[in-house]
């Protein structure tokens, strides 16, 4: 009987699968580590989360049931080999694999069944997977390889090697560890669409390797395997102010790689990297991720990656040892060419000499497609702006280059012709910031608009968030944020991708809500506070760009900068509630608070950089640097009571508090309600980071819009001020002027940027500096992040974070006749429009399924769907005074009319 009844439930499974019946289902967007069906993860207890596709009110999830097994049609059938568990009466739409052991390179599949709010159970999801890797370093079989130890050595080596396949396959993984970058092809065929493979880490304390499926490229009969790698960040021949040169890990780029082939019989075979494998040069005779890439296409050996070349003069590769003794999977969203950018503009100075223009900055690279007779050599400079001769003006990046010749110029590709009808050249191990690329060759060569493109090309994170609204400028504002975003996420946040491509700390943290309203890098986030973890020194101090050489340990560090350890976990559990970095980076934190402590005893300290980049008004730095060393204290006093230390949340909020009233015992006028000088940044970031006594923080806000309507309802504040400033305002009752102050069109303004032809933001609030120009960087980028907060009012909720509870305070500012602004979060979207018409506003607020949403509104009418609330015994309603309204919604969409 057992077995009838598990053929029937097997046979409805396929028979769903097959017809999509299952599409049906309530439950969506399975995903495991945050990744949809990733393969190669190396982690026992992966996490598994999902959500709701249910448009009705007060939709939402009373249990679940969590299936995993080996066997899709039998996880689909609802039959777990590996877990099943029972009936989960919960609401929670995250869980921890808690199943058998996961084995190594296994294909798993697994599935949800839900209970609506009403109790109904919903169609099983449709099945998803995860694919375990080496899960441990036992598990490898290649041996690390290289071609050479001359770390001066310049041309890019190739590896090959050839195989025999005379059965059936089932299926094929490549698992590649490399320090430095690489390049894998099967059959002449470049695997996948990653760029720039693995990661960036502190190479010597963690090397990541990154898993592909072979099994579509991998044939009958002979086969062949290609390697090329490139120098990356692990290889620095670049000199500049940063010393990457002189790196402790630095050595010839080197990889070790298992190909693990499943046959159709269960056997199993490993084709593995071993110093049988031969080497050779290849076409790229120069490559730097700082510089650019030189190639000379008349060394190109066709066929080198494909079976039936001939190898003889090449040699074998040489053993070399490991980078690191851990080496694990790379578990986030890869970089890739996201977007391809046609050229908007083509002057030709000569039959030699071009100007091509992007009509935009991206970070990337460009193509050239071009003919010509070989050994023409053609230049590639690119840049992000034009001199005044109508050349590419690179002066943005000489203070911080200091090249030992000239053969390796800035920003520059080089590419020498082959000669054999139309070449196409793009650079494989290097991107660049830029908008123009000047091309310039030797030898006359016939270029037309289209013969140039550009590449957008950045980690490849999905976009979960959306601004639109009635103001061009704001809304070309908004979108100047997150190019810059994007332009500096490479599997760590940067500053710049132009000049420094430095994962520098104070840039980061700064712009974290801006990352995640936008687009969802909690992976890239995990990834680069791991890197954190490899970077901190024993006494808890960590450098101000990470990874790093070794330089910042002593310079540009402090609570300023390097709180990230703290703010960028909190904001990953804000957004997330998931509770996994502020676990993970615990005791960093306490090291780090701890040795700000003890060189900090009267609770004060002026370790830090300050106010970057300010514009007229230098903010004290002890005030600033003392606020932020505040603000780590309370994130780990709130962490350690979420992780259930009561001990270190007594002792941490207790020192918390006397950080606060040493700060305003020192800062704090009582009298006047002004904070050292009472300039804008001194003023907004006690408001913003909560030191401002409750009693006076009426007062405070008060002299900051005093403050910032005698400066012109212009900023004035650098790096630590562009944070605070908006927020502060809108915060406190100042919406209107925090509006004015954002959609400024004069100097010094983001606005002024835009009406200037900005794409991307700058680095510094003059058009026109003599120094600190990148014209592409995100440290301003805050408001990027306040546009969801002050017109949007889209907060997460502390107390139940993820937006499980979603915080709606939306300002209505009377510089706009329309916005809307939209968020995806673990449970779905989040949408907050309005528009208005005359004396009304008409509001529209979506709730996804499983959350709710406490929104604040003010109006002498307020009506939901034509029904005056005071009469829906639906919302719950309760009266603050002065006509400010709280109302408890629960999932849903509700248009709201305020007269």
């Amino acid at each position: 009987m057992r077995t009838q009844i598990y053929l029937l439930l097997l046979l409805t499974a396929m028979v769903s699968l097959t017809t999509g019946l299952l599409a049906d289902s309530k439950t969506a967007n399975l995903r495991c580590e945050y990744l949809i069906n990733p393969a190669g993860i190396d982690v026992q207890h992966p996490r598994l989360n999902w959500n709701m596709n249910d448009d009705r009110r007060e939709a939402g999830q009373t249990a679940y049931r969590i299936i995993v097994g080996t066997d899709s049609a039998k996880v689909c059938a609802g039959i777990g080999d590996l877990w099943a568990t029972d009936k989960i009466n919960s609401g929670d739409m995250e869980a921890e694999y808690n199943g058998s052991p996961l084995k190594p390179f296994t294909h798993y599949f697994w599935t949800i069944e839900a209970w609506d709010a009403w109790g109904i159970p919903s169609p099983m999801a449709p099945v998803a997977s995860f694919e375990t890797g080496m899960m441990g370093k036992m598990n490898w079989r290649g041996a690390w390889i290289s071609d050479s130890r001359d770390v001066n050595l310049k041309p890019a080596p190739l590896f090959r090697k050839t195989f025999n396949i005379s059965r059936k396959i089932l299926a094929a993984r490549a698992y590649v560890a490399a320090a430095g970058l690489f390049e894998l092809f099967i059959n002449g065929q470049k695997v996948g669409d990653h760029r720039l493979d693995p990661m960036y880490t502190r190479f010597d304390r963690r090397t990541l390797y990154v898993t592909h499926d072979l099994t579509q490229l991998v044939r009958s009969g002979e086969n062949t395997v290609g390697v090329m790698l490139g120098n990356g960040w692990y290889n620095h021949q670049s000199t500049a102010v940063w010393y990457f040169d002189q790196a402790p890990w630095r050595a010839r780029p080197k990889f070790c790689l298992d190909i693990r082939i499943t046959y159709s019989d269960g056997t199993i075979e490993t084709i593995a990297s071993g110093t049988d494998w031969k080497t050779s040069f290849g076409e790229v005779v120069f490559n730097s991720i700082y510089t650019g890439e030189h190639v000379d296409g008349r060394v190109f050996q066709p066929g080198w990656n494909s079976p039936g070349f001939d190898d003889s003069k090449w040699v074998h590769s040489i053993p070399v040892n490991a980078p690191a003794l851990n080496i694990v999977a790379e578990t986030l969203q890869p970089i890739r060419d996201v977007e391809e950018i046609t050229t908007k503009k083509m002057t030709r100075i000569n039959d030699s000499h071009y100007i091509f223009d992007l009509g935009r900055n991206i970070s990337g690279v460009s193509q050239l497609k071009v003919h010509g007779t070989a050994g023409t050599v053609i230049r590639l400079k690119h840049g992000e702006r034009l001199g005044p001769d109508g050349m590419v003006d690179q002066s943005n990046i000489d203070v911080h280059y200091r090249p030992t010749d000239q053969l390796d110029p800035f920003g520059t590709d080089i590419y020498t012709l082959r000669g054999n009808g139309e070449e196409i050249f793009k650079p494989r191990f290097n991107y660049k910031g830029f908008q123009f690329v000047e091309v310039t060759s030797d030898k006359p060569v016939v270029l037309g608009k289209e013969s140039l493109t550009g590449y957008f090309m950045h980690s490849d994170v999905p976009s979960v968030g959306r601004i639109n609204s009635s103001d061009t400028i704001l809304n070309k504002i908004w979108k100047a944020a997150t190019n810059s975003y994007l332009s500096n996420l490479f599997g760590y946040p940067t500053d710049c991708p132009q000049r420094e491509k430095n994962g520098w700390t104070g840039d980061a943290h700064t712009a974290i809500e801006t990352g995640l309203y936008n687009f969802d890098g909690i992976t890239v986030y995990e990834k680069w506070l791991a890197d954190h973890l490899d970077e901190q020194q024993p006494n808890g101090v960590l450098p101000a760009i990470i990874p790093t050489s070794g330089w910042g340990y002593t310079w540009a560090n402090g609570p300023d900068w390097t709180s990230t350890i703290a703010i960028i976990p909190w904001n990953i559990y804000l957004f997330y509630g998931d509770t996994k970095l502020l676990k993970d980076c615990y005791e960093n934190i306490c090291r780090y608070v701890d040795h700000l402590t003890e060189i900090s005893p009267s609770g004060l300290t002026d370790w830090g950089l300050g106010d970057w980049i300010p514009i007229k008004s230098i903010a004290s730095k002890e005030l600033t640097s003392s606020i932020f060393y505040f603000t780590d204290v309370s994130i780990l006093a709130k962490t350690s009571k979420i992780l259930g230390k009561s001990l270190e949340y007594e002792k941490y909020s207790a020192l918390a508090l006397k950080i606060k009233n040493a700060i305003n015992s020192k800062f704090l006028n009582r009298e006047t309600g002004i904070y050292a000088n009472g300039y804008q940044t001194e003023l907004s970031a006690p408001l913003h980071w909560g030191i401002v006594p409750d009693d006076l923080r009426v007062k405070v806000a008060e002299n900051l819009a005093r403050q910032v309507i005698a400066d012109g309802k212009h900023i004035d504040v650098g790096l630590l001020g562009s944070k605070t400033i908006l927020n502060a305002l809108s915060a406190n009752g100042y919406a209107d002027l925090a509006f004015e102050v954002a959609l400024q069109k004069t100097y010094p303004s983001w606005g002024w940027w835009i009406v200037n032809g900005a794409t991307t933001l700058y680095e510094n609030w003059d058009i026109s500096p003599k120094s600190d120009i990148s014209l592409n960087h995100i440290m301003f980028g805050e408001i990027g992040a306040w546009f969801y907060k002050s017109p949007g009012g889209i907060y997460p909720d502390e107390q139940k974070p993820g937006f499980k509870n979603i915080i709606l305070k939306p300002d209505f500012v009377k510089g706009l006749r329309s916005f809307e602004a939209s968020h995806t979060g673990p449970f779905g979207r989040i949408t907050s429009s309005w528009k208005r018409t005359g004396p009304k506003i008409t509001y529209q607020v979506v709730v996804p399924p499983n959350s709710t949403a406490e929104l604040y509104l003010k109006g002498k009418t307020i009506l939901e769907g034509g029904k005056n609330l005071k009469e829906d015994r639906n919302i719950k309603t309760m009266n603050l005074g002065n006509d400010l309204y709280v109302l408890n919604l629960k999932s849903g969409n509700y248009l709201f009319t305020i007269k």
